[in-house]
C-alpha cells in the first residue's frame, strides 16, 4: 500500500493535461491527438483507483495511502494526502465519471476540443486532490481550483445562455467559499494546525462550534446545494454540454456533501447535533420542493436538474441524522445517485442531440426508433426513482432509518422523494418514449451507437451491482463511519443530547 498510488492518482491528470496543452501541429492532429491521450489518461487513472479500492483495508478505519510532506511548516500547514474508507469512493467516482466525461465528449465536443480535454483533466485533478486532503488549506486550495474548469466548461461549451450561468456558478461558490476560508483561518489561529485529523481530536465551545457550523454550512450547502442555496443549479445543469454536465452534478455537487460531513457532522459534532432538525429540515424542503418544480418542467435536462436538486436534500437528511445507519446511506447514495445522474444526462442527450430540441412537448414515441435507449432509460429511471434492485434504493433505505431514529415526520416527508420522483419521472418517460403519433423530430432517429452503448451499459450495471450486492461498497466505509460516530467525542455528545431530552420530559411529566 504505497503512497505513490494516491499521488499518481491525482496528478497523472494534470501531467495530461500539461501534455496536450503543450502540443503543436494542425488543428486536426491536435484534436485527434488530445482526445486519445485524455482517453488513456483517464483509463489509468481510473484503473488505479480501482487498484486502491482493491489493496483498500477496510478493517483500517483511520487514513491510508497517506503522504504528508513540510510546505508552510512554520504556520502549522502541511502537505497532507490520504484517504479513508468514506473519501475512497468519492475518489472512484471522480474518475469514473471523467472517463465517462472523455467519451461522451467525443462526439458532442466538436470546437476547440484540445482546451475542453485540458479542462476535464484539470478538473479531474482538483477533484481528486479535493476528495483526498488532510489538511485544511490543501482542501481550501483545491476546492477553489475546481472553479475555474468547471466554469470555462459551462461558459465556453455550453448552451445559449452559457455565460450567464458560468457566471452564477463561479459567484455562488466563490461567495459560499469565502466563509469558508474564514472558519479555517479562525481555527488555525487559535489552534496553530490545519492538520485535520489532528483538529478532529480537538474540542471547541458550542458557540464557536455554532458559528463555524454557519460558515461551514454556507460553503458547502451551495456546492451541493442546499435549499435556499440552489439559483446557480438548473441554469449551470442546463446550459452545460451534457459531457460537462456529468462532473458537475454527478461529482461537484457531491464535494458540498463530501464538506458538510467531514467539516460539520465530524468536526463540529455538538453544533450539528443542536441544528441538525433544521438542516434536516431544510433538506425535507429540499425534496419536496425540487419534485413539485420538476414536474412543471418543459425543458428535458431541467426536469432532470431539479430531480437531482431533490435528490441532494435527501442526502442532507442522512448526513445530519448523525446516525450510522443515515450516514451510511448518504454515502452510498452520494455514489449510486453521481452514477444515475450521469446517465440520465447522457440518455437525454442521445436524445436531444438527434432531435436538436430539448422540449418534451417536441417527442412521443422514441421507443419505436430507440429501443435500446428505451430500456436502458428504464434502468436509469427506476434507479432514480429508489426501485428494489438499485443501489438508490439501499441509499434510501439506509437514511429513511437514521431519519426514523431522529423524527418520524423527518422520514416521511423525506421518503416522499420515492413517491414525488415516481411521478415525474414516469411522467417523463411515458410523454418521450411513448405515444401515438411520431413527431417529425422523432422519426428519422437512430438507435443508440456502439460507442453510446460502451457507455451506458457499464454504468447500468453498476446501477444493479449497488442494488443487488450493496455491501461490496458498504463493508468499505461502514467501519469508517461506525468509528466515527462511536468515537468519544461524538458519543459523549450523543449522551449529553440524550440526557437533556430525558430531563426535559421528566420537567414535563411533574409539571
Amino acid at each position: 500500500m504505497h503512497p505513490v498510488l494516491l499521488t499518481l492518482v491525482t496528478y497523472l491528470p494534470l501531467i495530461g493535461a500539461l501534455i496536450i496543452f503543450f502540443m503543436r501541429g494542425s488543428h486536426e492532429e491536435i484534436a485527434r491527438t488530445s482526445r486519445w491521450i485524455a482517453l488513456w489518461t483517464s483509463v489509468v487513472v481510473f484503473g488505479l483507483s480501482v487498484v486502491m479500492w482493491s489493496e483498500f483495508d477496510p478493517t483500517n478505519t483511520g487514513y491510508q495511502f497517506v503522504q504528508q510532506s513540510n510546505w508552510f511548516s512554520a504556520f502549522g500547514v502541511s502537505y497532507h494526502m490520504g484517504v479513508d474508507g468514506i473519501s475512497l469512493f468519492f475518489v472512484i467516482l471522480s474518475t469514473l465519471l471523467t472517463l465517462v466525461s472523455v467519451l461522451a465528449a467525443w462526439q458532442m465536443v466538436v470546437h476547440r476540443i484540445r482546451d475542453y480535454m485540458v479542462a476535464i483533466l484539470l478538473l479531474e485533478t482538483t477533484l481528486v486532490g479535493l476528495f483526498s486532503s488532510l489538511d485544511m488549506v490543501v482542501f481550501y486550495c483545491f476546492y477553489e481550483a475546481t472553479l475555474l474548469p468547471s466554469s470555462m466548461l459551462i461558459g465556453i461549451w455550453g448552451g445559449a445562455k452559457r455565460i450567464f450561468a458560468s457566471l452564477q456558478f463561479f459567484l455562488f461558490t466563490f461567495a459560499g467559499s469565502l466563509f469558508m476560508m474564514l472558519g479555517i483561518l479562525w481555527i488555525w489561529n487559535q489552534t496553530g494546525t490545519t492538520d485535520i485529523p489532528a483538529i478532529m481530536h480537538m474540542s471547541f465551545s458550542p458557540a464557536v462550534q455554532a458559528w463555524l457550523l454557519l460558515g461551514f454550512v454556507l460553503a458547502f450547502g451551495v456546492k451541493l446545494p442546499l435549499f435556499p442555496l440552489h439559483a446557480w443549479l438548473p441554469d449551470a445543469y442546463t446550459e452545460a454540454p451534457a459531457c460537462a454536465t456529468i462532473l458537475v452534478s454527478g461529482v461537484m455537487s457531491k464535494a458540498g456533501a463530501y464538506g458538510l460531513l467531514r467539516f460539520c457532522v465530524l468536526m463540529l459534532p455538538e453544533a450539528s447535533h443542536h441544528y441538525a432538525p433544521i438542516l434536516m429540515g431544510l433538506g425535507v424542503v429540499a425534496v419536496v420542493y425540487g419534485a413539485v418544480i420538476a414536474l412543471s418542467q418543459t425543458d428535458i435536462k431541467r426536469l432532470i436538474a431539479y430531480s437531482s436538486f431533490s435528490h441532494m436534500g435527501l442526502i442532507a437528511v442522512g448526513l445530519f441524522s448523525l446516525t450510522p445507519e443515515g450516514i451510511d446511506g448518504a454515502v452510498l447514495q452520494v455514489v449510486s445517485h453521481g452514477v444515475i445522474i450521469a446517465a440520465l444526462f447522457l440518455c437525454v442527450a442521445a436524445v436531444t442531440y438527434r432531435a436538436e430540441t430539448r422540449s418534451i412537448e417536441a417527442f412521443g414515441g422514441v421507443a419505436r426508433q430507440m429501443p435500446c435507449l428505451a430500456v436502458l432509460g428504464m434502468i436509469f429511471l427506476m434507479a432514480n426513482i429508489g426501485l428494489p434492485g438499485t443501489g438508490s434504493f439501499v441509499g434510501e433505505l439506509l437514511v429513511m432509518i437514521g431519519a426514523l431514529k431522529v423524527s418520524f415526520w423527518i422520514a416521511l416527508l423525506g421518503g416522499s422523494s420515492m413517491v414525488l420522483g415516481a411521478v415525474y419521472m414516469l411522467v417523463l418517460y411515458r410523454r418521450v418514449l411513448f405515444g401515438q403519433t411520431l413527431k417529425q423530430a422523432v422519426s428519422a432517429m437512430k438507435d443508440l451507437s456502439p460507442r453510446e452503448l460502451a457507455i451506458l451499459v457499464p454504468l447500468a450495471l453498476i446501477v444493479l451491482w449497488m442494488g443487488i450486492y450493496p455491501n461490496s461498497f458498504l463493508s468499505v466505509f461502514d467501519p469508517t463511519v461506525n468509528a466515527y460516530t462511536n468515537s468519544l467525542k461524538i458519543a459523549k455528545t450523543t449522551q449529553d443530547v440524550a440526557a437533556t431530552t430525558l430531563l426535559e420530559n421528566h420537567n414535563l411529566i411533574i409539571r
